[in-house]
């Protein structure tokens, strides 16, 4: 892969308002367009051969074939495309499926912008590493490798937020099936603005994931839950 400013993304979902919610996503993000959009597996191929994206965004329940035997026939074919799945599916054997069959990343259905853009940065991170065409050094590929003896994404706190409160943010997250903002804030005793600040923050890591709860009027209710 030569060095290049913006990394090309496939949208591959057979959910024609899902897809173009994601296309969104994609182009919002920095660095990264959207350059077309696939609703079957056959088309999917297909565009990856004729677009040569750097990345495809992946749904696993396709109408003709699963995303995994997309992914498995593009590595059949030698093709070393990025591929993050993005799925409902939650499934041991399909996680375990993506990960061997070579996908770089995983995202549960549904999530919001920011965990989105997390994956995103990752892999532009990592590729950006690879194209620098230098040697790695032993920081590099744990980095790469995402080795134990790194820092976590979700230890890495914005400026203004603490790892102490962090952890009891973390553990009520952890004690609770699931936890509003305000909920949060009365269990860490803290405010609901900084409880809401830690829990966005570890909603764009992926540590947390979050359900909007409807009510009869007004805005949807926040929900969050540690991931599983």
């Amino acid at each position: 892969m030569t060095e290049h400013a913006t990394f090309d993304v496939l949208v591959v979902d057979d959910d024609f308002m899902v897809a173009e919610i994601h296309r969104r996503f994609v182009d919002r993000a920095d660095g990264f367009r959207a350059v077309g959009v696939a609703r079957t597996g056959a088309d999917a191929l297909a565009s990856v051969a004729s677009l040569q994206p750097h990345l495809v965004l992946l749904d696993v329940y396709l109408p003709d074939m699963s995303g995994l035997d997309v992914l498995r026939q593009l590595r059949a074919d030698g093709n070393p495309v990025g591929v993050i799945m993005i799925t409902a599916a939650r499934e041991l054997d399909t996680v375990s499926g993506a990960l061997h069959g070579g996908a770089s990343d995983y995202l549960i259905k549904p999530f919001e912008y920011p965990q989105l853009l997390a994956k995103l940065d990752t892999f532009k991170t990592r590729a950006r590493a690879l194209e620098s065409g230098t040697g790695a050094d032993q920081s590099l590929i744990d980095s790469l490798f995402g080795s134990s003896g790194q820092r976590r994404a979700e230890d890495e706190l914005p400026k203004g937020l603490g790892p102490e409160t962090g952890k009891l943010v973390l553990d009520a997250l952890r004690s609770n099936d699931e936890i509003s903002a305000a909920e949060c804030a009365d269990l860490v005793g803290i405010s609901r603005v900084s409880a809401r600040r830690y829990l966005e923050h570890y909603l764009t890591t992926g540590a947390v994931e979050i359900r909007l709860q409807y009510g009869k009027a007004g805005r949807p209710e926040r929900r969050y839950r540690a991931s599983s």
